[in-house]
C-alpha cells in the first residue's frame, strides 16, 4: 500500500513538472514575441513623432489596463472554472496585436496595438497562474514553481529582443522586425493547443486543498498589496527607459535591444535563483531585491553605456521578481476557491499603480531627469516597511 502510495505522489510529481515545464515552453514563444516588440516600442513610437509624456502615457494606459482587467478576468475564471478557455483567448488577442505592428504608422494607431497586447495578457494571465499554482506542492514550493516558469519565459524575453535587433541592423526597419515576431507568435498559440489537449484539468495535480481558514481575503493580503503598489509605482517601464536612450544617446540604437535582452537574461536566470530561495528564507528575499532593484533608476538615467548596463541588468532583476516572487507571495495567503479573483485584483491595484508611476515617470521626465530619479527611488524604498512588516506576521503564521 505504501509503495503505491509513493509511486503515486511520484507520477503526479513528473505530471506536474512536464505541465509547468510546458507552461514555460509556450511562455517562452510568447515572450519572444511581445517582449521583442517591447525592446523597441520607445524609439518606435519616437520615429512616429511622439514625446516622453506620451510614450510614459501609452505604456502606463497600456499596464493599467493589463493589470487592471485581472480583476474581471480572474472572478470569471473562478466564477465559470473555464480556465483554458479564458487562456487561450488572452493569448489570441495579444499574439495578434504584436504583428500587425508591422502595419502601423502613427503613434495613435501604434497605442491601440500596444494597449491591444497588454489585454491579452491581462485575460490570459491569472488562470494561467492558477493552472501553475496547483503544481506547488508537488514541486517543493510556490517560488520554485512561479521561479521556474519565469526562467523559461524570460529565456524568450531574452531571444526576441536580440532577433529584432539582428532584424534592425540587417534592414534598419522596425516594421520588418515586428513582420519577423509573427513566427513565434504562431509558434506559441500551436502549444497553447497542445497543452490544453494534454492538461485539461491542471487542478487535479493539487492533490490536498491549501490550509487557509475562511472565504475571504485577509489583512495581510492588503498590506502586503500596497508594498506592491508602492515598487509598481517607482518602477519606469522599458519603452521610456529606451526613449532615454534613444534621445540622449547614451546607448547606441543598435544596442537598446540587445540592453533589454541582457536585462530579460538577468530577470530569468534571477527569478528561478530567487524562487528556491523565497521557498527556503520567505520575505526578507524580497525585501533585499526591492533594495537592490531601487538603484536602476539613478544608473540607467544617469550613467553612461556600461553604468546603464548594470542598471538595466538591476531593473531585469527587479522585473523577474515581480513576475515571480510576488505572485508565489500570494497563493499561500488566500483559499483556493479564491485564488483566480486574489490573483486578479492584486495584480489589478498593482496595474493602477504602475499606470499612475509611469504617467508621472514619463511627465518628470520631459520636466527634470533628477526629480523623476527622485519619484522611482523613493517609490521603490517606501515599499520597504510594509514588506518588512508582512514578513514577520507570515513568521508569525508559519510558527502558529
Amino acid at each position: 500500500m505504501r509503495q503505491n502510495i509513493i509511486q503515486t505522489d511520484t507520477g503526479t510529481r513528473r505530471t506536474a513538472f512536464r505541465f509547468v515545464l510546458l507552461i514555460g515552453i509556450l511562455s517562452f514563444f510568447a515572450d519572444f514575441a511581445y517582449e521583442g516588440s517591447r525592446s523597441i516600442l520607445g524609439p518606435f513610437l519616437a520615429s512616429l513623432q511622439a514625446s516622453g509624456t506620451v510614450v510614459g502615457l501609452i505604456t502606463g494606459f497600456g499596464e493599467l489596463l493589463g493589470y487592471g482587467l485581472r480583476l474581471v478576468s480572474g472572478r470569471l475564471a473562478d466564477t465559470t472554472g473555464r480556465f483554458w478557455l479564458i487562456t487561450i483567448f488572452g493569448y489570441i488577442v495579444q499574439m495578434a496585436a504584436v504583428p500587425s505592428l508591422a502595419l502601423v504608422d502613427s503613434w495613435p494607431a501604434a497605442a491601440i496595438l500596444i494597449v491591444l497586447e497588454r489585454v491579452g495578457k491581462a485575460i490570459r494571465n491569472p488562470p494561467r497562474d492558477v493552472m501553475l499554482s496547483h503544481a506547488g506542492k508537488q514541486l517543493g514550493g510556490q517560488g520554485w514553481v512561479f521561479g521556474l516558469h519565469e526562467a523559461l519565459d524570460q529565456s524568450g524575453a531574452m531571444f526576441g529582443p536580440l532577433v529584432v535587433a539582428a532584424v534592425l541592423a540587417r534592414h534598419s526597419s522596425y516594421h520588418s522586425a515586428f513582420a519577423v515576431l509573427l513566427v513565434p507568435a504562431l509558434i506559441n498559440l500551436a502549444f497553447v493547443l497542445i497543452a490544453r489537449l494534454l492538461y485539461p484539468r491542471p487542478q487535479d495535480l493539487e492533490t490536498t486543498p491549501p490550509n487557509v481558514q475562511g472565504s475571504g481575503l485577509p489583512r495581510i493580503y492588503w498590506i502586503y498589496l500596497a508594498g506592491a503598489a508602492l515598487v509598481a509605482a517607482g518602477f519606469a517601464d522599458y519603452p521610456i527607459i529606451a526613449y532615454h536612450f534613444s534621445q540622449t544617446g547614451a546607448v547606441p540604437g543598435q544596442w537598446i535591444a540587445i540592453f533589454y535582452a541582457v536585462a530579460m537574461a538577468v530577470s530569468g536566470s534571477g527569478s528561478l535563483l530567487f524562487g528556491r530561495l523565497y521557498d527556503r528564507f520567505g520575505f526578507s528575499v524580497l525585501i533585499g531585491l526591492t533594495l537592490l532593484s531601487a538603484s536602476f533608476a539613478p544608473l540607467v538615467f544617469l550613467g553612461g553605456f556600461w553604468t546603464a548596463l548594470i542598471g538595466a541588468a538591476i531593473w531585469g532583476l527587479g522585473m523577474g521578481a515581480h513576475e515571480s516572487i510576488i505572485p508565489a507571495a500570494v497563493t499561500p495567503m488566500v483559499p483556493n476557491e479564491r485564488r483566480a479573483s486574489a490573483f486578479g485584483l492584486f495584480t489589478a491595484g498593482y496595474g493602477l499603480f504602475w499606470f499612475l508611476g509611469s504617467a508621472t515617470i514619463g511627465f518628470l521626465y520631459d520636466l527634470s531627469v533628477p526629480a523623476m530619479i527622485a519619484f522611482c527611488v523613493t517609490a521603490e524604498l517606501a515599499a520597504l516597511p510594509i514588506f518588512i512588516w508582512v514578513s514577520r506576521q507570515a513568521n508569525v503564521v508559519d510558527h502558529a
